[in-house]
């Protein structure tokens, strides 16, 4: 640490002229049903940061149902952080548990499950890229990208009263 005068004195000097804001979400974990964008029943994503020009998203999940979320494949790496509740990976012999953080590499299919004794999971994740939905012999159903997620804000923004705009906060 410097305790000269200047240690506390923020930087002086211009910010690039382009570079953006940054994203502060305070109470992220809000309780408020609009900021939660939903995704299936009893399955809803909180946008922190929709990242367009780089092709990821970073989100809360929350489930509140037991059983079978997905099947999916990611081509490129995947972070997750557990903030309640836990889940696993048919395919895998660990629990995702509270407080625990979980890698998920490129090229990995797995099938995300909630146990019957978990009312409630939340996890924040970081998902590069585009995840494919798949079934159990690696047919592709669906798909999800930072740009299905936008619309899926604009579309639920819109209908709770927030404005289709309400999403723009979160776009990079």
């Amino acid at each position: 640490m410097n305790d000269d005068d200047t240690a506390r004195m923020p930087y002086q000097l211009p910010f690039p002229k382009d570079a953006q804001d940054e994203i502060v979400i305070p109470n992220a974990m809000s309780e408020d049903d609009r900021l939660w964008v939903p995704q299936a029943e009893n399955v809803w994503f909180r946008p922190l940061c929709l990242n367009r020009s780089q092709g990821y998203w970073m989100n809360l999940l929350k489930v509140r149902k037991a059983g079978v979320l997905s099947r999916h494949r990611h081509p490129q790496p995947v972070h997750g952080f557990v903030l309640k509740g836990r889940w696993h990976y048919l395919e895998h012999d660990w629990v995702a548990e509270e407080g625990g953080y979980v890698f998920e590499p490129p090229g990995e299919t797995h099938t995300l499950v909630v146990p019957d004794d978990v009312e409630e999971m939340v996890t924040y994740f970081q998902v590069n890229g585009v995840m494919c939905y798949v079934d159990p012999w690696g047919k592709v159903t669906g798909y999800e990208d930072v740009f299905t997620k936008i619309d899926l804000c604009r579309k639920h923004f819109g209908e709770v009263g927030l404005g289709e705009d309400y999403v723009e906060q979160f776009i990079r």
